[in-house]
């Protein structure tokens, strides 16, 4: 588990470094457009390095807000209080604040960007399936993101996703409406390698967010079984995800990797390819197997 931690502080450096390079790149092409030179590409790195540190703070609060979350107390809903409550107590962390999304689906995420400032969301269809044991097994996953630091690597991952679609856009728009005009040559070669720049970002961008994501759903299943000394409660409560999976009213492909099974709406081949979360099948598979270790 604690090289799992330190992977995933490393990653985290990793994802930042990766965006300011692909963003100064932008940058570069963006100033030879416009004729621009450095200024424009020193310009767009402080900007970017700036959102970098703001995205470090803000992004699990835009995670919570993306998907409707709403901040609940122990009053409002005690049994998922206590579970948490509970689950914190004996991983000797601190309680996180707990969320409640209106959605029929039954699925969980956390985030936030350490286990002092984690959030915890459930929807309100995973409160009306799962049993106490199962809620348990739920909320030790989630729980398991955040002492791992997945957390962490997920809310950069998804701050820096988003912001590289909407940087793309703009530099594309600027190779558009403000390119070069005398050099019909230099500016067909801008244009193209514009275009390859702006289809290649958000590419990139996904594939990082399923290189973090797959592994650390199996890390966090495996946290769970640990801390409830329960793998099958884990089971029994994936089973009940996959036989009661519905996609989420919401649908924010840029936090799909932050819950426990996809949220999204499933659209053939490619959208298993791309997946940011294994087959439940898979999970399921692993624990058992694992089941006689926990």
């Amino acid at each position: 588990m604690y090289s799992a931690i330190a992977a995933n502080k490393r990653n985290t450096v990793i994802i930042m470094a990766a965006f300011l390079l692909v963003i100064s790149g932008l940058g570069l092409l963006a100033g030879y457009a416009l004729n621009e030179g450095w200024s424009l590409t020193l310009m767009v790195i402080i900007i970017a390095a700036v959102y970098v540190g703001i995205e470090y703070f803000a992004a699990g609060k835009l995670a919570i807000t993306m998907n409707g979350a709403r901040e609940i107390q122990k009053k409002d809903c005690p049994t998922l209080w206590n579970v948490i409550e509970n689950i914190t107590i004996t991983e000797g962390m601190p309680m996180p604040k707990v969320y409640v999304i209106e959605d029929p689906a039954p699925n969980a995420f956390a985030t936030g960007r350490n286990p002092k400032h984690a959030m915890i969301a459930a929807t309100t269809g995973l409160l009306e399936i799962m049993d106490k044991r199962e809620m348990e097994a739920v909320m030790a996953h989630e729980m398991g993101h955040v002492k791992n630091y997945d957390i962490l690597v997920a809310t950069i991952a998804f701050g820096l996703a988003s912001a590289i679609s909407v940087i793309c856009d703009v530099a594309w728009r600027i190779m558009i409406y403000g390119g070069k005009g005398g050099d019909s040559k230099n500016a067909m070669v801008t244009y193209i390698i514009g275009l390859v720049a702006v289809i290649l970002a958000p590419l990139i961008a996904v594939m990082i967010q399923l290189a973090i994501s797959r592994q650390r759903e199996y890390l966090a299943d495996a946290s769970s079984a640990l801390t409830t000394r329960d793998s099958d409660g884990m089971i029994s409560a994936l089973e009940k995800l996959r036989d009661n999976a519905k996609p989420m009213q919401r649908q924010n492909t840029s936090t799909a990797h932050l819950f426990t099974v996809n949220p999204l709406k499933p659209k053939g081949f490619m959208s298993k390819l791309f997946s940011t979360h294994p087959p439940i099948e898979e999970r399921i598979a692993r624990l058992k197997q694992n089941s006689a270790r926990m």
